[in-house]
This record gives structure tokens, C-alpha cells and sequence, in this order.
């Protein structure tokens, strides 16, 4: 079973709703899907982060870590820019993708920051917004359709590492 069906529900349920909820879905293959929504209308959403946890990334090699890494980067093409990994540490078992190049604002960058760690299992979603002169960055709301929201689900699903 995949995760679509539960989550066109949960997106039903949450329609109207524009306080922070978050869900949990799980599937047959052992994987945890988390999205911590903040607004869901009839057609999208805002989100603060996706998390899926992947209990094969615990055991698998990092060759497989970075597969996935260059297989997500490929698969996921329709974001609104195009992302790709940026640092490969071996050591720490975590890889760093994000956009590339990130959205250029007259104020800033805003982009998108995926975390693939060995460590904890999982893929992480954020986006964030740094402004000029202004040091740091700050999190932002990921916007998408509903339709993107499946999609992206969908590839993780499909792609994610099995024991």
C-alpha cells in the first residue's frame, strides 16, 4: 500500500485548515512519512518540512546514500528549481542536496534543502530564505499543488533504499 490513498485523505480532512498540523503515515515497506502542514486548501498546501524515515539507510552503504542522492536529484524535476547534491560527507553518513542554483530575489535567495542522514534513516525537506546584509538564513513554507505533493511523495516512495 502506498502512501497516496491515506494522504489524499489526511489532505481532505486538513482542508481549510491554517494552523500548524502535522500527519504520519506509514507504509507496508516499514516506511514513516511526516508533514508538518501549516495551510491546506481545496488545491495546495504550505508545509514547514517533510521527513521520510527510510530504517534501510541505518544499514545500508554510503554508496547507496549517494545513489539515491543523484537518483532524487534526477526524479525530482519539478520544484521550482532544480536540486542537486552539494556536499557528500562519507564520514558523517549525511548527504547535502539543494538548489541549484537557488531562486534569486531582489532581496535574497530563497531554496530548497534536502538532508539524506545515515544515521537517523531519513530524508528531510526544508525551505529556507537568507536576505542580503542580513546574516543567516531563516525556514520557510515549502508551497506546492496537491498534485506535486503526490508526486514528490510518489518518487520518494518509488526510490527510497530497501534492505
Amino acid at each position: 500500500m502506498s502512501f497516496r490513498t491515506d494522504l489524499s485523505l489526511a489532505l481532505a480532512s486538513l482542508k481549510g485548515v491554517s494552523s500548524p498540523s502535522s500527519i504520519t503515515l506509514h507504509n507496508a515497506a516499514g516506511l514513516t512519512l511526516r508533514i508538518e502542514f501549516t495551510v491546506v486548501d481545496s488545491l495546495s498546501c504550505a508545509f514547514r518540512e517533510m521527513t521520510l524515515e527510510v530504517p534501510g539507510l541505518q544499514s545500508a552503504a554510503f554508496a547507496t546514500i549517494e545513489a539515491w542522492a543523484r537518483n532524487l536529484s534526477q526524479r525530482i524535476t519539478y520544484l521550482l528549481e532544480q536540486i542537486g547534491p552539494l556536499e557528500i560527507d562519507p564520514n558523517a553518513g549525511e548527504v547535502l542536496i539543494r538548489s541549484t542554483p537557488p531562486d534569486q530575489l531582489p532581496d535574497g535567495t530563497q531554496y530548497y534543502e534536502i538532508m539524506l542522514s545515515q544515521q537517523a534513516g531519513a530524508f528531510v525537506l526544508k525551505r529556507y530564505r537568507s536576505i542580503k546584509g542580513t546574516p543567516g538564513r531563516t525556514q520557510v513554507d515549502l508551497q506546492v499543488t496537491h498534485e506535486v505533493l503526490y508526486k514528490l511523495v510518489d518518487d520518494l516512495e518509488a526510490s527510497a533504499p530497501t534492505p
